[in-house]
């Protein structure tokens, strides 16, 4: 099957920095069994072409005139053999992606990968906050033949704007990112709690820090360290509540891969801050790595509660130090969570990823199944 992809970055040419992950992973599996070629809005600010895990990249380009190059790059190639399908992440991708879909007329899969159903002014997050993002939504969830989201969080979010999406987790490549199994804890020596994730308010890092305030005032003794990108010019670690935190509080900026791992096999636990994730990759990559997660009501972490991870609603400070104290001290209940998160996102993998994607599109080009605008069935799915 030839299938166009587009996203608006996160496929380096490196293949390992600057990009992301879980699409990576997805892409390296898609290209075994397909033809596929990856629009990239603004990867590199120039348009270029490359290969990356066995797929080619047609980036193009943040520089004046990329719309006009991706309407022509897809029709040029379109002509040298016909698309199949198109599958857009992201809110833009999938506007783009329905003009596209209806000027070639090729069916559209559009996967909701971020803050596209969600509009939080308090945070300055969400593709609903302004009309023109409300507006440019309506378009893609009306006119993609498809919606997939990677949570039932994210498919419930979905379901207010009157769509049925297909559940599709992005997982985690267990050759790239293998298990490990839940170790017990050293209780003689502090915590060791892992946050992970870019510095930008949608991220609440000040409830995280108040979280973690009150674990010292408890006389809890741990280790937070804190690994992404500082997109506030050092706010954050500026912020009496860090300062507060003195050398219990570790920042380490943007990591590669093998120096995350190293982080994750030492982690007790996984906090997460969020105020909103449609399916954070690093709940799954804890998991995987055999670390339970405590945090906000969101993704991974709302649809995984009581069993596989701890929920606390998003913005309380106190929820989250009470029920990670709670965690920390009760090592059977910890190890019992670690296991079933663990169990849970080896049944979600990339390949479990790949193959659903691969069904929906064999779905979306048969002529026996009529293509709904706002009825998208929820495909069936090995996730609980």
């Amino acid at each position: 099957m030839k299938i166009a992809i587009l996203i608006h970055g996160g496929v380096d040419r490196s293949g390992v920095e600057r990009v992301i992950p879980a699409i990576v992973w997805l892409l390296e599996r898609l290209g075994r069994r397909n033809e596929i070629h990856v629009y990239s809005f603004n990867q590199e600010c120039e348009p270029a072409e490359w290969d990356v895990v066995g797929v080619h990249v047609h980036n193009v380009g943040s520089a004046s005139g990329w719309r006009r190059r991706l309407f022509t790059g897809v029709a040029t190639e379109h002509r040298v053999s016909p698309f199949q399908c198109i599958h857009a992440f992201f809110g833009w991708g999938g506007t783009y992606g329905v003009l596209l879909g209806r000027r070639h007329r090729i069916p559209v899969l559009f996967h909701l990968a971020g803050g596209e159903p969600v509009g939080l002014a308090e945070v300055n997050f969400g593709m609903r906050l302004r009309l023109r993002g409300r507006l440019q939504l309506r378009l893609a969830m009306s006119g993609a033949t498809r919606i997939s989201v990677a949570t039932l969080y994210m498919q419930r979010l979905a379901a207010q704007l009157g769509a049925r999406a297909s559940l599709v987790p992005l997982g985690v490549a267990l050759d790239r990112w293998p298990a490990s199994v839940p170790r017990s804890r050293d209780i003689t020596i502090p915590a060791f709690l892992l946050h992970v994730g870019d510095i930008r308010p949608v991220k609440d890092h000040a409830m995280l820090l108040a979280a973690a305030t009150q674990l010292r005032e408890n006389r809890i003794e741990f280790e937070l360290h804190m690994a992404g990108a500082d997109t506030m010019d050092g706010a954050l670690q500026r912020s009496a509540a860090a300062s507060g935190l003195g050398d219990a509080i570790h920042w380490y900026g943007v990591l590669g891969r093998e120096d995350l791992r190293t982080l994750m096999n030492r982690a007790d636990l996984l906090l997460v801050s969020s105020r909103h994730e449609a399916g954070p990759l690093v709940v799954l990559e804890a998991a995987v790595a055999g670390v339970p997660a405590v945090g906000t009501a969101v993704g991974h972490v709302a649809d995984w509660a009581p069993c596989a991870a701890v929920a606390v609603p998003t913005g309380d400070s106190a929820a989250l130090a009470r029920e990670t104290a709670a965690l920390l001290a009760d090592e059977p209940r910890r190890l019992a969570i670690a296991r079933m998160a663990q169990r849970r996102a080896l049944e979600i993998d990339a390949d479990f990823t790949a193959a659903e994607f691969e069904r929906l599109y064999g779905a979306m080009v048969s002529p026996r199944i009529p293509g709904p605008k706002l009825d998208h069935q929820a495909a069936p799915s090995k996730h609980p």
